[in-house]
């Protein structure tokens, strides 16, 4: 998905809280929760989701999606990872 497709997609579906989240490389954040809903599209690097026993990886172009108060842990790559992200 190109960053102008997403952004549209994004106001669609009504989010109007963008931001650019940038993380250092091979870091990590143990189990958290946001209490906001969050879509993504990776602009660089690589991000792990680990929600539960599933694990995700995610690379440039993908998109994920986490709803609000959803419990997860995050792993960055080893060029760490920029993403766009809307909140609501």
């Amino acid at each position: 998905m190109t960053r102008d497709e997403f952004l549209a997609a994004l106001a669609s579906e009504g989010f109007k809280e963008i931001v650019t989240v940038t993380r250092e490389p091979n870091q990590s954040l143990d189990t958290h929760a946001h209490p906001f809903e969050a879509k993504a599209l990776i602009l660089a690097g690589e991000l792990s989701i680990r929600a539960g026993e599933a694990e995700q990886r995610y690379q440039p172009g993908d998109v994920f999606h986490l709803p609000a108060n959803e419990s997860h842990a995050e792993r960055y790559g080893p060029a760490g990872v920029t993403y766009l992200v809307g909140r609501k």
